[in-house]
């Protein structure tokens, strides 16, 4: 069996050394020190109590300075905290309440794999999240976290349903210049070879 190899960074020695050792009887894993050799452990476990700024300039440096992914070991997060750490490279938050060695080798296991892991109830107020901040923040500002905003959106419903840029650009009372435009700023943005990939993008978004 190959064994994930896991390094770990902890705001006190007392959580540093006790994760270390419940990890290192586990034959799934090989803990190794940061920084340790030439190559990044394949996951960096994070211990700590509260998601504060020193922590997030912390997940900041690991995921500029290595490879490696994150897992986040807290006692509290909220979802606010959630979004900034995962824009910070973390893919697995465990609570230290349930951070068991069985559930961390999962969790390790699960993120090494390319996937990610949120607790069942973080992961409901993180999509709570993501449709606040798309309904009071980006949606106003006619933006959308697909990358598309909404005359983009508007656009490619249009041509989905057959129409032609004259008949879009009526429809949408622009110019067939902008409806152009529109287009070409999409597929070049998204990397889309054509209308069709950028519909079949917008359905599997979807947006339309």
């Amino acid at each position: 069996m190959e064994r994930t190899t896991v390094a770990l960074r902890a705001q006190d020695p007392i959580s540093q050394a006790g994760v270390a050792s419940q990890l290192r009887t586990r034959p799934e894993v090989s803990v190794m020190e940061w920084g340790e050799g030439d190559a990044s452990p394949q996951i960096v476990i994070v211990v700590v109590d509260a998601v504060d700024e020193a922590v997030l300039t912390m997940l900041r440096h690991i995921q500029r300075t290595s490879t490696s992914r994150t897992v986040l070991v807290t006692t509290d997060i909220d979802e606010q905290k959630l979004v900034s750490a995962a824009e910070c490279g973390v893919a697995g938050v465990v609570r230290r309440s349930e951070s068991t060695p069985e559930h961390l080798v999962q969790v390790i296991g699960t993120v090494a794999r390319g996937e990610g892991h949120l607790p069942s109830d973080l992961l409901g107020r993180l999509l709570e999240e993501v449709g606040r901040l798309q309904g009071q923040v980006l949606g106003p500002r006619g933006l959308h976290f697909t990358g598309l905003a909404a005359r983009e959106v508007d656009v490619l419903r249009l041509v989905a349903e057959g129409y032609d840029t004259a008949d879009i650009a009526t429809k949408l009372a622009y110019s067939e210049r902008t409806i152009k435009n529109v287009l070409h700023s999409v597929m070049t943005r998204l990397q889309l070879r054509n209308r069709s990939h950028a519909v079949a993008y917008a359905m599997r978004q979807g947006l339309i």
